[in-house]
């Protein structure tokens, strides 16, 4: 039975006056509260109330930067910026004289973290630090409209309880956590305001187009960031977040029109079993503080349910293995000026109070629980060590002895966690892996940071509760590709400081003949990508082969590139420079050749030449924005490629014939229309190359473009008699919220070029079950009999996913479809993944290769 905390029952609706009449600051602030004259108001700086109009990052920054130049309380940093080069900014708050001191009480602060010196220290008299950030969500404005009045007050109120906050507390107050996603969805609601504010939740202010004001510029999910920091908006914010190691970090959200408030804890029963339960505690005792402020002012509001702190990737959830209390705050959101909803017509001046109110709750939990959360802090980091020495994982080793950069890139991430890492010096055999010698790392569990390590390191298949917020497992080593074992004992080796992109190079200096390089490493698409805009012509390897190099014999794998040097329009010279920047800028070994003698020759029809991909991506409403914008990001970041992306209104009267690729993300497609599925159609018949992944793979099938098939289960008949309040558990029990499986996959082919082993770890959080082809040969990679390898899945959707296919080539006329039931490029940190998808854009027109006329054909299903 859930459990609603409810205290208060002023309905929502009395509100409703707010709708045309302007609030006041006492509406927002204290009432009685006196203020520094000198310090300008939000009202008076900007020319209207806040909650008006939604104010842009840029109006919120000149208004801080008011406020630090007329208050001594306030010290402005940039410490970053976003995609679209916006600045992100951190405020400092405290007394004038904790701000002269504020290098030493950060020092002495972080050495809480630090077992060796925070037995020493006097918590009795160290300030405490609240971190408060606002609106990861750009389209949950209510949380950043609130900094004005928070800054506002800091800076300017005057009395005894304020003085204690500012004496007693270092306060970091991260104005905007996604400046980009806040300006798109400002612009959207101001630009529909006129002289009536219209509740209609029909009214387009409340019904925004794609990708919406949620998502970073690339359409990420920065809430899910702080994990796999894979955004620079989230790699700045964490290099800070480490540098002071805050004891409380709030973060200010809004949900749904029809709810109310929301504060932590979560659901008990959906807290991740690494964080202790001292946590949780201070969770509950915080959260009394919220209840008291939510009170006094009539807000209705919740705890202990819907929400959970499992995924350590969110920013709620992320500081509890830091020693720091996450506080999530959840507000109804009017997403917009106004809306109708369940309780009553719901305003955004409503809505901005409450996170006001929170934001000072917290400030008085902290003042009232200052050395509780102190020792909180030090007692976990020392208490992490204790951890270590009880576990049986003394050290975890991990690296590819063939791909360079994606071990670059996993040392980063550690290291961006404040994580020690070392080197390896000596070869190593484990866990039925093979270590070499500076080609692998170890990573000790006997270190501050266990409870992260044991966290990114684990496989986790046992869990207390069925149901998730966000994704059951996330182990980093199988995300990103790379061997890995757990080891009994503590390895030694050289500490890495900071991660080393690999140093490539042309081995034997300029060819004469050919040069070649590899496939297995992450970045050889954009090295091919590279050498293609520069207009050389590149052919690839469709069987392994061995050939003589400057350095001996070497054999090369299925996917290997060649360059002839005789079919170039570049002149030797030419050439030589830009394989030399190539193999520079995406950090591998190129092989220059003097002879076209091979297993069976350079100029086999074992290789094919490779053309240049011209790639379109559906986008618009039904499209999964994020499943869209990991494709934007990785093709634009990281292959330095260009996206064409197409609009799917347009897709009727679109000239695809442009495009050697066309890619479906996830998503509902059943907007479409004839022409658009005609349209569709007649491109690949004609020999385009179409990828499409979950959702966009059942609209495939449902207008017959692929006559493939999906695994149905069987029809429960038994008709079991169950609770009718179980019944949201129920089904969503049943969903798979994201999971880590194996596959078997057949290297031999183009989609799976690159690959070393036979076997791949694969995330999935869709019930799309594909049966394998008709076609023997087009099920390059395929679900295990046991395919678990962590997180959760029911046994009902584990007896349907075994055996069946993750990947499938389906033949349409000329063309043909390569279909995906999982997100390859999910959350931008499946580095081992990616090159499958990579694949089917390079190799797409290849893996539909040899004697159309004896393969299955799906002219029958037109």
């Amino acid at each position: 039975m859930k459990q609603r905390l409810v205290l208060a029952f002023l309905p929502l609706f009395c509100f409703a006056h707010l709708l045309h009449a302007q609030v006041k600051l006492d509406y927002y602030l204290p009432k009685g509260t006196s203020y520094n004259s000198a310090v300008p108001t939000p009202e008076a700086f900007f020319g209207f109330q806040v909650g008006e109009w939604h104010l842009r990052p840029d109006q919120i920054d000149a208004y801080l930067y008011a406020l630090a130049g007329a208050s001594n309380r306030l010290k402005i940093e940039r410490i970053g910026k976003t995609y679209e080069e916006r600045p992100l900014l951190l405020v400092t708050i405290s007394s004038p004289d904790n701000l002269k001191n504020i290098e030493s009480i950060k020092a002495q602060h972080k050495d809480l973290t630090n077992p060796q010196k925070s037995k020493s220290l006097p918590i009795e008299s160290m300030p405490i630090v609240v971190w408060m950030g606002y609106s990861v969500h750009g389209d949950e404005p209510s949380g950043v409209n609130a900094v004005p009045m928070v800054a506002y007050y800091l800076a300017a109120a005057q009395g005894e309880e304020i003085d204690t906050w500012l004496k007693n507390s270092v306060i970091l107050l991260d104005p905007h956590i996604n400046p980009d996603g806040i300006a798109r969805f400002a612009h959207w609601a101001n630009i529909h305001k006129g002289k009536h504010i219209v509740a209609d939740p029909q009214n387009r202010e409340h019904n925004q187009p794609f990708p919406a004001g949620r998502f970073n510029h690339y359409w990420f999910d920065l809430n899910r960031d702080w994990l796999p920091l894979q955004h620079i908006e989230s790699q700045a914010r964490l290099a800070k977040f480490h540098e002071w190691m805050p004891n409380i970090l709030t973060d200010h959200h809004e949900q749904g029109t029809n709810a109310t408030f929301f504060f932590q804890p979560g659901v008990p029963s959906r807290n991740h079993p690494l964080t202790p339960k001292r946590t949780i505690e201070l969770t509950e005792a915080i959260g009394k503080f919220h209840a008291k402020a939510l009170d006094d002012i009539g807000s209705l509001y919740f705890t202990k349910e819907n929400y959970d702190d499992f995924y350590f990737g969110k920013g709620s959830t992320y500081p509890d293995l830091q020693g720091c209390i996450g506080i999530l705050f959840e507000q109804a959101s009017s997403r917009g000026h106004a809306q109708e909803s369940a309780n009553g017509v719901l305003t955004f001046p409503f809505t901005i109070r409450n996170q006001v109110a929170t934001s000072f709750s917290t400030l008085r939990a902290a003042q009232a629980l200052r050395k509780d959360l102190l020792a909180h802090q030090r007692d976990f980091f020392t208490s992490a060590l204790s951890d270590a020495e009880k576990s049986n994982v003394k050290t975890y080793v991990f690296g590819s002895s063939t791909d360079a950069a994606k071990n670059f890139h996993f040392v980063e991430l550690l290291r961006r966690h404040e994580i020690d890492v070392y080197e390896l010096t000596k070869d190593l055999k484990a866990g039925g892996e093979e270590f070499k010698a500076g080609k692998a790392f170890a990573v000790p569990t006997n270190q501050p940071q266990q409870r992260l390590i044991t966290a990114i390191f684990e496989k986790r298949t046992t869990f207390q509760d069925s149901l998730f917020y966000d994704i059951s497992a996330w182990t980093m080593p199988l995300a990103f590709g790379l061997p890995y074992a757990e080891l009994t004992a503590k390895l030694d080796g050289k500490r890495v400081e900071a991660a080393q992109f690999p140093k490539g190079e042309v081995i034997g200096g300029k060819a004469s003949y050919a040069y070649i390089f590899e496939w297995n490493t992450y970045y050889a698409p954009r090295a091919l990508s590279r050498l293609q805009k520069a207009g050389v012509r590149a052919k690839v390897a469709l069987q392994p082969f061995e050939i003589t190099t400057s350095v001996g014999q070497k054999k090369f794998d299925y996917g290997t590139v060649m360059v002839a040097v005789g079919q170039q329009r570049l002149s030797p010279d030419s050439l030589l420079a830009l394989m030399e920047r190539t193999a520079r800028q995406d950090g591998l070994d190129i092989f220059s050749v003097a002879t076209g003698l091979s297993s069976f020759g350079l100029g086999s029809s074992n290789f094919e030449t490779v053309a240049q991909p011209r790639v379109a991506m559906l986008a618009g409403v039904g499209v999964t924005p994020m499943d869209a914008g990991e494709i934007w990001h990785l093709l634009d970041q990281r292959v330095d490629m260009e996206l064409t992306i197409l609009e799917l209104t347009q897709l009727g009267r679109a000239n695809l014939s442009r495009y050697t690729t066309l890619v479906m993300p996830g998503g509902n497609y059943n907007s479409l229309d004839s022409a658009s599925t005609a349209n569709l159609r007649r491109y690949a018949e004609q020999g385009g190359t179409i990828v499409a992944m979950t959702g966009a793979v059942e609209w495939l099938m449902s207008r017959r473009i692929v006559s493939e098939k999906i695994k149905r289960p069987k029809e429960d008949t038994s008709r079991t008699r169950a609770a009718f309040e179980n019944i949201e558990e129920d089904t969503r029990a049943q969903s798979i919220t994201g999971a880590i499986f194996e596959t078997t996959i057949d290297r031999s082919h183009p989609l799976c070029f690159g690959y070393d082993d036979n076997k791949l770890a694969i995330f999935r959080s869709s019930t799309t079950f594909l049966e394998p082809s008709r076609n023997a040969y087009s099920t390059p990679v395929q679900y295990t009999q046991k395919p678990l390898l962590s997180g959760f899945i029911t046994k009902k959707n584990e007896d349907q996913l075994k055996n069946t296919a993750a990947a499938v080539v389906s033949r349409v006329g000329s063309g043909r479809a390569i279909l995906m039931t999982d997100n390859p490029n999910f959350r931008a940190f499946w580095y081992g993944t990616n090159k499958l998808f990579l694949n089917s854009i390079f190799f797409g027109a290849l893996t539909t290769r040899g004697s159309t006329a004896q393969l299955p054909s799906n002219d029958d299903a037109h």
